[in-house]
């Protein structure tokens, strides 16, 4: 089954290595990405575009990822999977705290572990594929 080349993912980190290395694992199965640096941008881009899939650091200058969060419910982009991805050590009750968002269905610590990344992303684009069925590129 190939990825529909129409999905897109926006990739929101301040660290543009990440932001890069995201971008690629994600093009490399065939979807579209768009990324942004700042909360500001992550705002502008997610409402503009309204991707399939939002992949987003907690830690961001201008508007941190939690207050996106926030913002996000209730709007269009509350429907959006969001993909937390966090250098910062969260224990167990702020690792709770964030998957009780309605949208976040992954949360991800740095570094992120590519085959982790990978069946994430499988799960929530390609749900059809079975858990653990990674597609041999």
């Amino acid at each position: 089954m190939a990825p529909e080349p129409s999905r897109l993912v926006l990739v929101v980190d301040d660290d543009e290595e990440i932001r890069n290395l995201l971008s690629f694992l994600i093009k490399k199965e065939g979807y579209g990405v768009e990324t942004a640096g700042d909360g500001d941008e992550a705002q502008r881009k997610a409402l503009a575009l309204k991707p399939d899939l939002i992949v987003l650091d907690l830690m961001l200058p201008r508007h941190g990822g939690f207050e996106l969060l926030r913002q996000w419910q209730g709007t269009e982009l509350s429907r959006v999977p969001i993909v937390v991805v966090t250098g910062r050590y969260t224990d167990q009750s702020t690792a709770d705290m964030i998957r009780q968002e309605a949208n976040v269905v992954e949360l991800l610590e740095k570094p992120v572990k590519t085959k982790r990344f990978l069946l994430a992303l499988q799960r929530i684009l390609r749900p059809s594929l079975a858990a653990g069925d990674v597609p041999e590129n």
